[in-house]
């Protein structure tokens, strides 16, 4: 008698057979199973958009600002920081995306001459050169009215208000072209900000500025900046942190400070989600697995006499077992394939509802895809070796 075979042709349409004989039993376990592998999609994409919101909160907060200032002296007085760090762009610009600095300008400004000068309401004056036309980006600043300053109105008389000094000084609006006195000169109101919500930036809410090149030609302001901020990636903003204090003063490094928001949050934000999505997965697809080992063992002692009639026709025992593997892991398949797709669904309707960045990615789907083939594979292990055992007489035998 020749040895009996299984070519995978047969296998395949062997491991069919019970999902086109038994469709009802196969949709309702795909169902089951494709609700498992779409709570799993939806769970993941949900909290990846969350935790995406989240550091996109953070990020509009400034959490990839850090803020430089130097010490203060003995008296008291805030100190400048040196020359050196104005160059900061072009020794790290590898790892940095925006730097800005504004100079302290020893000027006062008033509304009119006509107001002594004592009385500057807590205005504080700065200057901003051409290298920092950029300043508003990392502060996430807007222009409320009017325009910032560009290359050329920083070579002249013109000046952008915070939004605090415009309104003591009563501009809500920028008509008939507006001037402000600083220090003896007369000087256009060219554009008021929008106030900074972000806190490197409140500074600048009662604060006014104008063009570095006038503020040395007419105050002989120091060219040494007073506050710098560096704008940088968050992967690598540990590393510019670190490096900032030497490349700002390199003969002084502890006299710079540098300032941010708490990184911690964003690093507490990443492995509280990390670990919830962890022990999400861990229990659906061990929920998923039991399912599926259930659904295929009770379709292996409904199928005892099928097992019977092909085991006394010569089929060997891992023909058996091959038969169901394939059954199980073509169920986890169809079912994985309807989960991801609905899961999908929802991830995109819930993400539009909370107005959430849509984050789930593709390598993710691919890996959830041959992890449902792998717990078919791992739950059918056990009915298809329980099918293989099986006596050909008893399985034949109808039961009491």
């Amino acid at each position: 008698m020749a040895e009996s075979k299984l070519r995978a042709r047969d296998a395949i349409s062997l491991g069919t057979l019970g999902l086109r004989t038994r469709k009802g039993r196969t949709a309702m376990a795909a169902i089951g199973i494709a609700i498992g592998v779409a709570s799993l999609i939806a769970l993941v994409g949900i909290i990846n958009s969350g935790e995406a919101d989240a550091q996109r909160d953070l990020l509009e907060q400034g959490i990839d600002v850090l803020e430089l200032t130097p010490g203060t002296s003995f008296a008291g007085d805030p100190e400048l920081l040196p020359g050196a760090a104005a160059a900061i762009d072009t020794h790290m610009r590898d790892v940095v995306k925006v730097v800005a600095s504004i100079r302290r300008v020893p000027a006062t400004l008033r509304k009119t001459d006509f107001i002594p000068e004592v009385e500057t309401g807590g205005i504080r004056l700065f200057a901003v050169d051409e290298d920092d036309l950029d300043l508003l980006v990392p502060l996430r600043g807007g222009v409320a009215h009017g325009r910032f300053h560009d290359a050329a109105t920083v070579r002249v008389p013109t000046v952008v208000l915070g939004s605090d000094t415009a309104e003591v000084l009563g501009f809500d609006e920028l008509y008939a072209q507006p001037t402000v006195h600083i220090s003896g000169h007369d000087f256009a109101v060219i554009g008021v900000l929008d106030p900074f919500t972000i806190s490197q930036g409140l500074t600048l809410n009662r604060a006014a500025l104008i063009g570095f090149p006038v503020a040395e030609q007419l105050y002989d302001a120091d060219e040494n900046p007073e506050r710098i901020w560096v704008q940088s990636d968050l992967d690598v903003i540990e590393q510019v942190r670190e490096l900032l204090p030497r490349q700002a003063n390199p003969e002084a490094p502890g006299e710079v400070a540098v300032s941010s928001l708490d990184l911690e949050a964003r690093e507490i934000i990443s492995e509280n989600f990390e670990s919830l999505l962890s022990l999400l997965v861990v229990v659906i697809i061990v929920v998923g697995a039991i399912g599926v080992g259930n659904i295929m063992l009770i379709s292996v002692l409904e199928r005892r006499g099928e097992i019977g009639v092909r085991r006394a026709l010569g089929a060997k025992k891992t023909h058996i077992a091959v038969q169901f593997l394939i059954e199980s892991v073509l169920l986890t398949v169809l079912g994985g394939l309807i989960g991801i797709m609905f899961g999908l669904a929802v991830v995109s309707v819930v993400t539009r509802v909370l107005d959430w960045p849509l984050t789930i990615e593709f390598l993710f789907i691919v890996v959830g895809l041959a992890v449902t083939v792998g717990v078919g594979l791992v739950a059918g292990l056990y009915p298809a070796w329980r099918a293989s055992r099986m006596d050909p007489a008893e399985a034949v035998r109808p039961a009491a």
